[in-house]
């Protein structure tokens, strides 16, 4: 079949699977290039098959020449339906993963489950004996309790609405949008979903089962991002929820001290991903950041901060003084900021391309779903 994209707001409803398998080599060419250094060699990726957590998985594989579990709840191909760019991603790095030599072994289903867990458990008994390393990087949008009760995040402030620019994602309009504040009921499942939660069971099931090693290490994601987001993220219901994630790396580091297991938060850079592109105001700030860090030759993809973060900040225990890795270092700085609050006020629907890198937003958002790589036959039938 030949595979088009389709795009519905901020989600692409195809993937391309050649497109797919396209990205993840070059996302392994690209670590290849960097070499190797001295790491864990044994992890469970929760969240492996796109954004963040795919990277982490190639850059530990071939940055540490590490074996590795992934965990993700993907959909396959169906009749026409193509499967989603994650189902892709993951066969796609499979592949190249066994024929370099390594172990890649991926579940594909509810993260969040205690069967799920059991069932990798089991695996890494079998497997392995103990893992070294869990990386923890799930983003979804809901969560099943384990009494069978869904809960689901917001978008929402806390305190205050919110009044500022956003994109348009379905026509590139420059318009405004208000973001209603949060209930505390709201809060309080954003957190569940979000937060460290089912992080912390993931780590307590391994240690009682006894497949965590000793000095293991584990690491989960966040973003605080410039003032200009604040409300809506770092200080809104996202924020509440990354808040507890960051106590719940305090708190596993404490309790599991006598094994010295670490958790750890990396607070990553601004990047277009499927989480991202939903958050208001949010697509905006990306787009100029973009532009600007390209002119200042500091722009990095997901590969390139996972490469960095695991071949570098880890290596030397590179952290602020709150314990944090800062993979968001080069987007904060003063000469990047300065210049989006400089044109923050300008930006119109007529001059976004003047003042924000549009198209390269959309080129990283359609690449997500196996598009636009210029060495790919979009034209040919392929098989879904």
């Amino acid at each position: 079949m030949i595979v088009e994209p389709k795009v519905k707001g901020f989600i692409c409803t195809t993937a391309h699977p050649e497109g797919c398998k396209e990205s993840v080599r070059r996302q392994i060419a690209y670590c290849k290039e960097k070499g190797m250094t001295e790491g864990p060699k044994k992890v469970l990726v929760i969240g492996a098959s796109t954004g963040y957590g795919l990277a982490s998985r190639i850059a530990v594989t071939y940055g540490y020449g590490a074996d590795t579990i992934g965990v993700s709840f993907e959909k396959e191909a169906t009749g026409k339906r193509t499967a989603t760019a994650g189902w892709y991603n993951t066969k796609a790095f499979e592949q190249f993963a066994t024929e370099d030599g390594y172990y890649a072994k991926s579940f594909n289903g509810d993260g969040f489950s205690r069967e799920m867990k059991q069932q990798v458990i089991e695996t890494i008994k079998k497997d392995w004996g103990k893992a070294d390393m869990v990386v923890y990087s799930m983003a979804a949008p809901r969560r099943t309790l384990a009494d069978g009760t869904m809960v689901s995040s917001v978008l929402k402030t806390v305190g205050t609405e919110f009044t500022n620019k956003t994109i348009d994602l379905r026509n590139n309009e420059i318009t405004e949008v208000t973001v209603p504040v949060a209930t505390e009921e709201e809060i309080r499942k954003t957190v569940q979903v979000m937060g460290g939660e089912d992080w912390e069971e993931w780590i307590r099931e391994m240690v009682k089962a006894d497949v965590l090693s000793d000095h293991a290490i584990t690491i989960a994601y966040s973003y605080i991002g410039p003032s200009v987001t604040h409300a809506i993220y770092k200080d809104g219901s996202i924020g509440q929820a990354k808040k507890h994630l960051y106590d719940t790396s305090v708190k596993l580091t404490k309790e599991f001290a006598d094994r010295d297991i670490k958790a750890y938060i990396s607070v990553n850079k601004a990047l277009v991903t499927q989480s991202s592109a939903a958050i208001p105001i949010v697509p905006l700030y990306i787009s100029l950041l973009y532009k600007i860090m390209k002119e200042e030759g500091l722009h990095e993809g997901c590969i390139e901060q996972m490469q960095r973060l695991f071949t570098d900040k880890l290596v030397k225990k590179e952290v602020d003084e709150a314990g944090y890795f800062r993979l968001d270092d080069w987007e904060l700085q003063d000469k990047v900021q300065d210049k989006i609050n400089a044109v923050w006020d300008k930006v119109t629907t007529e001059n976004i391309g003047e003042y924000g890198d549009i198209d390269g937003y959309w080129d990283d958002f359609y690449k997500m779903f196996g598009f636009h790589y210029d060495n790919v036959d979009y034209s040919a039938d392929v098989e879904i």
